[in-house]
């Protein structure tokens, strides 16, 4: 059984490379830091782990059809390689929100795309599309982030409910965690003020709901009382509440 996992140097990405290589999943492992991906290598080759590392930049279209030919056969996606931003929508960089949608967007839209049709030929499959708590509700100062996850559960649904009719082996699920102690904080350029969950731990769930089929994997008590509360409450509430969250957030000037 063959894994192929985006944004595996660090993070949730690197996390759930472990819990795979636990239960036995041969893995080829995707990010831009070719240094960091070396070192999870390592360790998990310790564990007779087999590993293949590719450095790659996804926000490029073509490398990530590149990465479909180079990679045959897999059983699992997880697309995980994504980053965010936050401050007023006209005062974050725009070079910095294009290239966040050619990676949390673009990337996984084709990966999703070639992966799940090679799946559906050979009749069996599972993607993971990872997506965030934020895809269900308005964000400002995080609005191009928000927007990016909104596609991913947007997308995962609708795909969701094709797999459905055509009844076949081939499940999609997308995995939406609240804050999670990773570095994604440094990149975005925020600083969370309340509980972030283990990333190890979160990977590990995600696995497990997955394997059991579900669509929906939202680790933590609190972050599912937030999707439902995104779900009943009307959109221009939540957009105030998560302005308020945001703001609390920035870090810079």
């Amino acid at each position: 059984m063959k894994a192929l996992i985006t944004g595996a140097s660090s993070g949730i990405g690197r996390d759930i490379a472990r819990t795979l290589s636990q239960k036995g999943y041969d893995l080829v492992l995707v990010a831009r830091d070719e240094k960091r991906l070396k070192e999870v290598k390592k360790e998990l080759e310790k564990n007779n782990a087999k590993v293949e590392i590719i450095s790659m930049d996804l926000s490029i279209e073509e490398n990530c059809k590149e990465l479909h030919r180079m990679v045959q056969n897999v059983d699992i996606l997880i697309n995980n390689a994504g980053f965010g931003d936050c401050g007023n929508f006209t005062k974050t960089s725009l070079d910095k929100d294009i290239n966040m949608i050619k990676t949390n967007i673009t990337a996984y839209h084709i990966l999703t795309k070639l992966y799940l049709i090679d799946m559906k030929a050979k009749g069996e499959g599972k993607i993971l599309n990872v997506a965030s708590i934020a895809g269900f509700m308005p964000g400002p100062l995080m609005a191009t982030y928000y927007a990016t996850k909104a596609y991913i559960v947007r997308l995962s649904e609708s795909i969701r409910e094709e797999l459905k009719k055509e009844k076949l082996n081939v499940k999609i699920s997308i995995l939406c965690p609240g804050p999670v102690n990773t570095n994604f904080n440094q990149v975005a350029n925020v600083k969370f003020h309340m509980r972030e969950a283990d990333s190890q731990k979160v990977a590990d769930y995600a696995i497990k709901k997955m394997e059991k089929g579900k669509f929906y994997i939202v680790p933590g008590f609190d972050v599912k009382i937030a999707k439902i509360g995104a779900k009943l409450m009307p959109t221009p509430i939540i957009s105030k509440v998560t302005y308020m969250v945001q703001k609390r957030k920035l870090t810079r000037g």
